[in-house]
C-alpha cells in the first residue's frame, strides 16, 4: 500500500510540473487583451490540430471571426483564446 501511494503521488508531480510550465505563459501585454493571433508573425508555433480542417470550419463560426454576427456586433475588445494559447506555445517552444 505505501510503495502504491509513493509512486502515485512520484507520477503526478511529474505529471504537476509540465502543466505549471505551460500554464505559467505570460500574457504577452502584461494585463487585458494579448494583442496577438495565431496568424501573426510572433506566433512562430501553433497549437496542436491548428492547421486541421475542423478548426478552419471553427473559424468560420466561433464568436468573432470575420464574417460572423459577432465580429459585426461584438466588442472589438473579445479574443479568442486560441490567441492566447498561440502566444502560450510559441514561448514554451513546444
Amino acid at each position: 500500500m505505501r510503495k502504491l501511494l509513493v509512486a502515485t503521488l512520484a507520477i503526478a508531480a511529474t505529471a504537476a510540473v509540465p502543466a505549471a510550465t505551460a500554464s505559467g505563459a505570460s500574457n504577452p501585454s502584461g494585463t487585458g487583451q494579448p494583442n496577438q493571433s495565431c496568424g501573426s508573425a510572433t506566433a512562430v508555433q501553433q497549437p496542436a490540430g491548428f492547421g486541421t480542417g475542423g478548426f478552419a470550419h471553427a473559424e468560420t463560426v466561433y464568436a468573432g471571426s470575420e464574417g460572423t454576427p459577432s465580429a459585426a456586433n461584438g466588442n472589438s475588445h473579445a479574443v479568442s483564446q486560441y490567441d492566447v494559447a498561440c502566444y502560450q506555445v510559441t514561448q514554451s517552444g513546444h
